[in-house]
């Protein structure tokens, strides 16, 4: 694919351009500090001969240990003007995960927050090998009023306001074609991989995310709660950045503080999960609680929740469905917000960018399949990753010959040039037959009175279902009532073989949000069947024995 290009497409270009054209208009509104985009274009400048005096290089990578904040971005932006790579660590990342990530990524710098929420980083950062991080040269320790030790990891460690005290740097050392950021995918540490995004994929695809999403509205403000390190609350805040908008920006969620922040700052438009919207709706009042916030962009982790788009037409909000990933940018594609209801509740929709495209593949045969019918998505676009860290055999796995990512999620493409995200491929279940998205069963089961929330997935071969479920306030579990209940409504082939009922479902926070352990609910499922098979045969070899013997 011919990718374009133009003169703002490294990120320190578009900053400065913004900072000539936007300067006095605010970027982000913080804690009592609004700070406008000619002041941040500067504060990213001074940072950036900072780095310069510490020998920061273009094609070194910095890693960010940091929650949401101006300093985060600033260093982004400083880290680009050099041609340096940023390096993007979860906070929620702990002492294997954190030393990991800077082993692979030969991170030269590490700028760390010393306390958030309770986690004391420095002290975790004790508990690294310093001989597993060879590459990194100092520590920067910001947000922290008392002085930062003098070494951490055996090296030299810094006060964050030292680089902000220099003169600009006026360079611009990057290339469109030259990596920006590293995201890691998700999964487990020893199975997560370095995606390597670069200036000019952010930057088209910032551009069309604005566009599309009518982020060029004069009115338009935007709260952003998702945090930088990851791709979706990255891809966020870059587009609002690149259409000039106002973000108001806090280190952490808050369900009743959001609420808030939304009246108080007259909050047009956020993007979040599923989850977080819920929560937020939860503490508005009345009709129109929040009148002016109008279109709101969500991520499906919570499959119980299915009325978050009828609630926010209730109190006037849009709500509509999205979709990405670290190798296509979070916001690849998005439901119209002018669609019927039932569509906008899907992950998916048409792509931001008009030089994108989408195409669904027949697993076993290959083919190529046509518009309703269900296969593995193949997504190429502008804002395709570079590819992965280290890894060109992964890299090589990921692309079709033609340019395709293989995203590995089941899906289909739509007549009228959209597409619809169902499951990852694993999460499918082959039943009688027929390949089927577990959601059709899961909804379905909380049609009962009795459910609050399921969640189906398949041991054996994956060819046996088994739905984990959690219960309304005082109801018990009733299996011979909910299979009759199944048996009702769905092909007796999509009914469970059991019905377990949790206090909670196993969960685990992402960058993005809270997603449910599937492989964990799987591992319990095969545990279950196992014992039920064991039973079964002992019950078998029991029956047997009791038999009486054949007359002769």
């Amino acid at each position: 694919m011919t990718r374009s290009t133009n003169a703002n497409d490294t990120l320190g270009a578009m900053l400065g351009d913004l900072a000539r054209r936007r300067g006095s208009a605010p970027a982000f509104i913080g804690e009592g500090e609004t700070i406008s985009y000619a002041a941040f274009d500067g504060a990213s400048r001074r940072l950036a001969q900072g780095l310069w005096e510490l020998g920061i290089r273009a094609g070194d990578s910095v890693a960010l240990w940091l929650p949401n904040g101006p300093e985060w971005l600033a260093l982004h932006f400083a880290c680009a003007r050099l041609g340096a790579v940023t390096v993007v660590v979860n906070t929620k990342f702990r002492v294997t995960e954190v030393e990991d990530l800077l082993a692979r990524s030969k991170a030269r710098l590490l700028v760390c927050w010393p306390h958030f929420k309770g986690i004391d980083f420095l002290g975790i950062l004790r508990e690294i090998d310093p001989l597993a991080v060879t590459a990194l040269k100092a520590v920067i320790v910001c947000g922290d009023e008392t002085r930062p030790p003098e070494r951490t990891l055996e090296r030299a460690t810094l006060p964050y306001r030292a680089l902000t005290v220099k003169r600009p740097f006026d360079d611009d050392h990057a290339a469109p074609e030259a990596g920006a950021i590293l995201f890691t995918t998700s999964g487990t540490t020893s199975a997560s991989k370095l995606v390597l995004q670069t200036h000019g994929a952010i930057t088209r695809h910032a551009r069309a995310v604005a566009e599309r999403f009518g982020y060029t509205s004069p009115d338009c403000r935007l709260l952003q709660l998702l945090p930088f390190c990851g791709v979706f609350g990255y891809s966020a805040a870059i587009a609002a950045i690149v259409a000039g908008r106002a973000l108001v920006i806090r280190p952490s969620f808050r369900a009743e503080e959001a609420a808030k922040l939304i009246a108080q700052h007259g909050i047009t438009h956020m993007i979040g999960s599923d989850e977080m919207f819920r929560r937020i709706l939860s503490f508005g009042e009345g009709e129109r609680p929040f009148p002016r916030w109008r279109f709101a962009g969500f991520a499906a982790f919570n499959p119980s929740i299915t009325d978050l788009v009828s609630a926010g037409e209730e109190r006037g909000i849009c709500f509509y469905g999205l979709y990405g990933s670290s190798e296509l940018l979070a916001l690849f594609a998005a439901q119209a917000p002018d669609a019927r209801p039932e569509v906008r509740a899907q992950a998916g929709g048409f792509t931001v960018s008009p030089e994108a495209r989408a195409r669904a593949r027949e697993p076993a045969s290959g083919r190529i399949l046509p518009p309703g019918e269900t296969g593995e998505l193949e997504l190429k676009g502008p804002s395709l990753m570079a590819g992965y860290l280290g890894d060109p055999d992964a890299t090589r796995d990921a692309l079709t010959e033609d340019g395709y990512l293989r995203t590995g999620d089941l899906g289909y493409v739509r007549s009228d040039g959209g597409f619809v995200f169902l499951a990852r491929a694993g999460e499918f279940l082959r039943l009688g037959g027929f390949l089927v998205n577990p959601r059709e069963i899961e909804d379905f089961i909380q049609s009962h009175e009795s459910i609050e929330g399921c969640q189906v997935v398949s041991g054996a071969e994956g060819t046996r279902p088994v739905a984990f479920v959690t219960l309304v306030k005082a109801s018990a579990l009733d299996e011979p009532a909910l299979r009759a209940h199944c048996l009702k409504g769905i092909a007796k082939y999509k009914v469970p073989e059991r019905f377990v009922a949790l206090d909670a479902f196993p969960t685990t926070q992402s960058a993005n949000g809270i997603k449910i352990q599937r492989h964990r609910l799987r591992e319990q499922a095969e545990a279950i069947l196992e014992s039920d098979k064991a039973r079964s045969r002992r019950t078998r070899a029991a029956r047997d024995q009791s038999a009486p013997l054949p007359r002769s």
